[in-house]
């Protein structure tokens, strides 16, 4: 792990006037509209704000804006399928027509059933053809919404041949919107409520998240970015340009669940925070260990676990940008072209995100305790792909200056040179911290993925560190005096 054989320097609220002020000087290059950035660095988070929201009213980006996060909503939508697989409720290898209702079989290999774990990871064989924008445009126009069926199924009204691949459902991986349209309309089908609905109250508010798949759950709508593109030298809104009035709520009171999910749009639809985004991250780096979601580590480590990877034939990587998914969630730092960091800092778990103007990126560390999001909401150059990877120049520019300021967070230092002595290490029963002066200090041990386990008490011995009851691995102890911090790491037998 990339973590290991360093000392973790925390010197936070100082590197981060410097990235601040380095992400200003980028924002203003690039001329983009609006951006947000979060980071979280072994706990300690900050997130800064550029440009505007609203071009109309000139309202500024704060750390309470809320986006349509794109594709990224992609991800959350897969943690609610795993709740549910978590639950018993579903099996991530049964034949999915179970949930709906209906048979739904691609038609060049109508023996081989179509699992969700073949959904999550892209492989159902599903991809979004002809008829695919024709259904979408009917589900926000025709009264009653149209049922997924007509777009599965062989005569449907919707359907075109090539919303199916030619491969046999398990054996390909084609990036579709589609997919999760279809595990919203599953989570439907299987709880009885609306996707909307059961996120909000099933994933979003037991994390702590402020955001909705369903704009009139905002609490203000002042704080929604309108998305843009700069078209004819003025900005023009594409998107939740609502200038402060909620819009009218939609009769939603014959929809019957099950039927059509696409209408809360699992792939692209939620609206929440840079920040949020950090907290969503965290739980699935920390695999729920706080216990908001009732979910097991288990689970979440099969959700983060490797479903595909390209070799060259098994599927369409993107341009290169897409060569390894989870459940639901995009593996990048693999290769050069989906590139976000140096090889040192192993994979980023997460999911990219684009539409209307808006360019989006929520990414975790695979080792080490690293999140960070990233929320454009208009560019007045447009996107271009970068020059050494898959990814658009403006992330490339960003990945840069991000990936600097975590090398310094996390550089390489010489604890031997401090007054502190940390026996016996590796250690099985005890720690003892030695200081070589009489310096007052305080200790804080660290797992590796950045959670903190214990620390000094006034009523204990402070010197000495009990980790009898911790498992086997990597920890690093956080000591800290009136003048430095200091981090040691600590290899526990």
């Amino acid at each position: 792990p990339f973590l290991i054989g360093i000392v973790l320097l925390f010197t936070f609220q100082t590197q981060s006037q410097n990235i601040g002020k380095d992400l200003e000087l980028l924002f203003n290059d690039t001329q983009l509209l609006g951006l947000a950035v979060s980071i979280s660095i072994n706990g300690s988070h900050e997130t800064f704000n550029f440009g505007v929201r609203d071009v109309s009213r000139n309202l500024p980006i704060t750390n309470t804006t809320h986006f349509r996060i794109a594709s990224i909503s992609k991800a959350f939508t897969a943690l609610a399928v795993m709740k549910l697989y978590d639950a018993g409720i579903v099996d991530l290898d049964e034949d999915i027509s179970n949930y709906l209702g209906y048979q739904v079989r691609n038609p060049n290999a109508v023996t081989t059933p179509i699992t969700l774990r073949m959904v999550l990871s892209h492989r159902s064989g599903l991809q979004d053809g002809a008829g695919y924008a024709n259904f979408q445009n009917a589900t926000f126009s025709q009264t009653p919404l149209p049922n997924l069926n007509e777009l599965l199924l062989p005569g449907g009204n919707f359907y075109t041949p090539n919303i199916w691949r030619l491969e046999a459902p398990g054996t390909y991986f084609t990036y579709s919107n589609l997919n999760f349209g279809l595990l919203g309309t599953i989570i439907e089908a299987v709880t009885s409520e609306r996707f909307d609905v059961y996120m909000k109250s099933e994933i979003l508010e037991p994390l702590g998240i402020d955001g909705s798949f369903n704009i009139q759950d905002l609490t203000d709508i002042n704080e929604l970015a309108a998305l843009y593109r700069y078209q004819n030298g003025t900005w023009v809104p594409q998107l939740d340009n609502y200038e402060g009035v909620m819009p009218t709520p939609p009769d939603l009171s014959g929809y019957v669940p099950g039927t059509n999910g696409l209408y809360f749009a699992p792939q692209g639809g939620l609206r929440c925070t840079a920040t949020d985004l950090i907290t969503f991250l965290r739980f699935l780096q920390e695999e729920g260990n706080d216990g908001t979601l009732d979910i097991t580590p288990a689970t979440l480590q099969e959700m983060k676990a490797i479903a595909w990877d390209y070799n060259g034939s098994n599927g369409d990587n993107y341009f290169g940008l897409f060569n390894r998914w989870g459940l639901g969630l995009h593996h990048a730092n693999t290769q050069s072209n989906d590139r976000i960091c140096g090889v040192d800092f192993g994979t980023f778990i997460g999911h990219p995100g684009e539409a209307y103007g808006l360019i989006s990126d929520a990414f975790f560390t695979s080792a080490g305790a690293i999140q960070f999001s990233i929320l454009i909401n208009g560019s007045r150059n447009g996107y271009e792909v970068g020059a050494t990877t898959s990814f658009y120049t403006v992330e490339e520019k960003i990945f840069s200056t991000l990936c600097a300021y975590f090398q310094q967070e996390l550089a390489v230092g010489a604890f031997e040179t401090t007054p502190f002595t940390i026996t016996p290490n590796p250690a099985s029963s005890y720690v003892n911290i030695s200081s070589k002066t009489d310096t007052d200090f305080t200790w804080q041990l660290f797992s590796v993925s950045g959670k903190s386990i214990s620390e000094s008490s006034v009523a204990a011995d402070k010197n000495i560190l009990d980790v009898s009851s911790l498992f086997s691995g990597i920890y690093f102890l956080k000591i800290s005096t009136p003048n430095q911090t200091l981090v040691k790491k600590i290899s526990i037998e």
